[in-house]
């Protein structure tokens, strides 16, 4: 299998995606911000038609797009979970101005389904250096606001109380989700960003309670979901993206129902 260059590049960017969207993604689950996560992937949608419409690579739309939104976001304020009827409003948006782009520019249309459910068995050496750097800038920006956001995330009220600026950390919490979704977007595709940034984490925080042991499993269960995605699709033929997000929903049903007792939630 790793005798194509194909396969080893897909294992790369697959596992550069997947740590980030682990240890990003935890917080998003810890946070009760899942939503908002997923409208900035198809907030990204609209990004990267768009970009293709003016003959810029795609990936440089998504990014654009989901940071200006996520920074847009965490101007809402810390209780975004409360916007959820705005922040749905502007998903169908985004999603309206991506058809529209498609209509302006059809000869995109037949990769559509690869930039809606992901192809990470095209992905090429050049994309796979743009995920390392934007995975290093986006672990940077975690790990500077990694004290005040554990705080505001666990406490919010006494943070607060304590001068913490509870809506400069959601904002730049949300800025760094978006790049997050950015990666995985090019793994599992638009459509499927949950299968690696609330998959994973939320299986995590089942299994084990600490905060730095929960990060690190879900980093881990996120990389060996996206391989082991990878190697199944190899061996059967099955999109890689359906397997992933199969991976994902089975590991965490299997820790709600059957692992973890319903008492823990």
């Amino acid at each position: 299998m790793l005798e194509y260059d194909f396969m080893r590049n897909a294992f790369a960017a697959a596992g550069v995606a997947a740590v980030v969207s682990g240890l990003v993604g935890y917080f998003l689950v810890l946070r009760g911000q899942t939503f908002a996560g997923h409208a900035l992937g198809h907030i990204g949608f609209a990004g990267a038609t768009g970009a293709v419409l003016l003959s810029i690579p795609s990936i440089w739309g998504l990014v654009g797009f989901t940071l200006a939104a996520g920074i847009g976001m965490g101007f809402l304020g810390e209780r975004i979970s409360g916007r959820d009827v705005a922040i749905g409003v502007v998903l169908s948006l985004a999603l309206g101005f991506g058809l529209l782009f498609l209509h302006y520019y059809t000869a995109f249309a037949t990769q559509v389904t690869a930039l809606l459910f992901g192809n990470v068995l095209a992905v090429e050496r050049s994309t796979i250096a743009t995920l390392a750097g934007l995975a290093l800038i986006t672990l940077a920006g975690l790990a500077a606001i990694m004290r005040p956001l554990i705080f505001a995330s666990l406490q919010p009220e006494l943070a607060e109380a304590k001068g913490v600026p509870l809506r400069f950390v959601s904002t730049a919490f949300l800025a760094i989700v978006a790049l997050a979704v950015s990666e995985s977007a090019q793994i599992v595709g638009i459509l499927l960003v949950f299968a690696l940034m609330v998959g994973p984490p939320a299986t995590a925080q089942r299994l084990v309670t600490g905060l730095w042991s929960g990060m690190a499993l879900s980093a881990v269960l996120a990389l060996a979901e996206a391989w082991l995605g990878i190697v199944i699709a190899y061996q059967t033929d099955w999109p890689v993206s359906f397997c992933i997000a199969a991976l994902s929903a089975l590991g965490y049903f299997l820790t709600r129902n059957i692992i973890v007792p319903r008492s823990r939630g």
